[in-house]
């Protein structure tokens, strides 16, 4: 009987491991093998048609002393000082609202997350005719209100706030998704006794939602950041980087070293340097997050 069993055991063992295969053979071919590709071109120079060259910590040497790449950086950053706080307000607003019984909620919870699976290029070359100076539908409308035209793509003080409006309407729908599924897990229990207790409705979301929603609170919090750290297709349609380079993103930046310029070793030394940034942003939101909850 033991010996049947352990039969079957083995059996059943061979069997989950031929199923697994193929995710094993996908993750060696497209992640570890890259990932180890990248870590070997942090410590050289290739342009792809040569052979590589050992250059050490140079490109870490050219990282620190690349005065573009850092203005990338405080590129980013402002657009996450704009694009987080604007789509957590937003969505946390528009999934309170769509929490209540209204009429057609379910069309309306449809449409808000439409812009999450359209084309990012798509999004992009839409926003771009709204944003057009001449004839963009925003523009014609400030007009006609007897207000000026803003340069929303050509200025260097509208551009990136743009790029950030954009990218908050295309997202915002899975964060409402995400704040939704937080809301309606609050028992009714505790609204109901905050109410014969006299809450007033801005009591009850600050003492009961607030607090019941800080899981999803850190999960769009931490989701936001690393999507707005990879922020590309905006900026490369929208302006290209520009103007001035005030659009200019990191990700916009490491890819055009790496398929522009052919600096694949510069190029991976940039992605593995931003890629510890956005790590250390996402400990320290969470540890400040959960922090103030405790609190």
């Amino acid at each position: 009987m033991k010996v049947e069993r352990k039969i079957a055991g083995n059996r059943s063992s061979r069997t989950g491991f031929l199923l697994s295969l193929p995710y094993w053979a996908w993750f060696a071919f497209f992640m570890a093998w890259p990932l180890l590709f990248s870590l070997v071109l942090v410590f050289h120079e290739w342009d792809i048609y040569t052979p590589m060259r050992w250059v050490g910590l140079g490109n870490f040497v050219r990282l620190f002393q690349d005065d573009l790449f850092w203005q990338a950086i405080l590129n980013t950053l402002y657009f996450l000082v704009i694009h987080i706080p604007l789509q957590i307000g937003l969505a946390l607003l528009f999934a309170v609202l769509l929490n209540e019984k209204i009429r057609a909620r379910g069309f309306f919870r449809a449409a808000y997350f439409m812009p999450v699976v359209v084309s990012g290029i798509v999004i992009s070359l839409l926003w771009q005719q709204l944003f057009s100076y001449e004839n963009g539908i925003l523009n014609l409308l400030l007009a006609r209100a007897g207000l000026a035209r803003i340069p929303w793509l050509t200025s260097p003080e509208w551009a990136m706030p743009s790029v950030a409006l954009m990218a908050t309407w295309k997202n915002v729908g899975l964060y409402i998704i995400l704040f939704l599924a937080g809301l309606q897990n609050i028992p009714a229990w505790l609204y109901e006794a905050a109410g014969i207790d006299g809450a007033t409705a801005w009591q009850k979301f600050r003492h009961i939602t607030l607090p019941m929603l800080n899981p999803a609170v850190i999960m769009v919090l931490i989701l936001s950041t690393i999507g707005g750290f990879s922020l590309f297709i905006e900026p490369y349609v929208l302006t290209g980087g520009g103007p001035m380079n005030r659009t200019l993103s990191a990700m916009l930046y490491i890819y055009k070293q790496a398929f522009y310029f052919n600096r694949m070793g510069y190029a991976a030394t940039l992605g593995f340097f931003f890629a510890f940034i956005i790590l250390a942003v996402v400990l320290v939101q969470r540890k400040v997050v959960e922090q103030e909850a405790l609190e």
